[in-house]
């Protein structure tokens, strides 16, 4: 049992259902990249909610079966941020912050599902290499970036964690919004190179590099020359803030989050650069994106501990 900022004592069974509606969602979001890494966002046609215009479709193919499966795992997860917000309002007071945060992760949970059913509506799936499917996937990657952000600071509020106090002077405010906003574009120029290798693969390594500096190379496959700089430039921003809230006797809290937000950034990198010298493997892409996820989550919580009301 913790003692919660408000003085009432909460149960750890509460905190302990929120994380894991993180962690379920964290698997939603690796399975969205796999439906779009196997070109599988047709796999139910332009039917949505229906797949292929059925409830449950006969004889369905490898790529209906993967994203099927993704939008049965999306509606568990709403249903499981539904309960987060029920047992919020039962167990906090009006204006409560963890009631906040549940309140905003359904209304993201929502949006995350409008803007999957507006993919495959307006069919920007399998081998569609439009501009405007190129907005759409980075929009819906700050989007889950967002309901991420939101979830984990349920999950730390629901455990006793303090309100944010985006007034404290003893705090790198700036810095923090810096690192937080720059990890947002990082990963939405990742989505979209992500979707670019998917759509234009190259055969060998030395292929791929005459294809990224091609004259006529497509606008996702010039990506793949400013998505390095940009992970390097947030790399140093998120370095900085991790330093500057970690360091001192004061920020025992914050320290771990910053050595976490310092360790996991360094080994994405590394796998940055796996992943461009064997051109991109499904597996390496998940792998890539998850320990975005898990950037962006030591970041949040770094900021909530950083800034935390005294």
């Amino acid at each position: 049992m913790i003692q919660a900022s408000d003085g009432k004592p909460e149960k750890y069974g509460f905190a302990r259902f929120c994380w894991f509606v993180l962690g379920f969602n964290l698997l939603v979001i690796v399975w969205g990249a796999f439906v779009r890494a196997t070109g599988a966002g047709a796999g139910c046609g332009s039917h949505w909610p229906l797949c292929n215009g059925e409830v449950v479709p006969h004889s369905p193919t490898f790529e209906t079966v993967v994203e099927l499966g993704h939008r049965l795992t999306s509606g568990i997860a709403l249903v499981l941020v539904i309960a987060m917000l029920y047992g919020a309002w039962k167990r906090y007071p009006a204006g409560h912050r963890v009631r906040s945060g549940a309140v905003t992760s359904l209304v993201l949970t929502l949006i995350e599902a409008l803007i999957g059913a507006g993919l495959v509506l307006l069919e920007y799936v399998a081998n569609d290499a439009s501009s405007a499917r190129g907005f759409w996937v980075a929009g819906h990657l700050v989007n889950t970036f967002l309901l991420v952000g939101s979830l984990t600071l349920t999950a730390w509020w629901a455990h006793g964690g303090a309100a944010l106090d985006w007034q404290r002077r003893d705090a790198p405010r700036f810095l923090l919004a810096a690192a937080l906003g720059g990890m947002l574009l990082l990963g939405a120029s990742g989505a979209v190179t992500a979707l670019g290798d998917t759509l234009f693969p190259a055969a060998t390594f030395a292929e791929g590099k005459q294809m990224t500096f091609s004259p006529q190379a497509h606008l996702f496959i010039r990506l793949r020359i400013w998505h390095p700089f940009i992970a390097l430039v947030v790399g140093c921003l998120v370095t900085a803030a991790a330093y500057s809230c970690g360091r001192g006797s004061d920020n025992s809290e914050a320290r771990p989050f910053a050595v976490a937000a310092i360790a996991l950034f360094a080994a994405q990198i590394g796998l940055g650069l796996a992943n461009m010298w064997f051109l991109a493997p499904i597996p390496l892409q998940l792998a890539h994106l998850l320990l975005s996820d898990l950037i962006w989550i030591s970041m949040v919580l770094l900021t909530a501990t950083a800034l935390a009301v005294r």
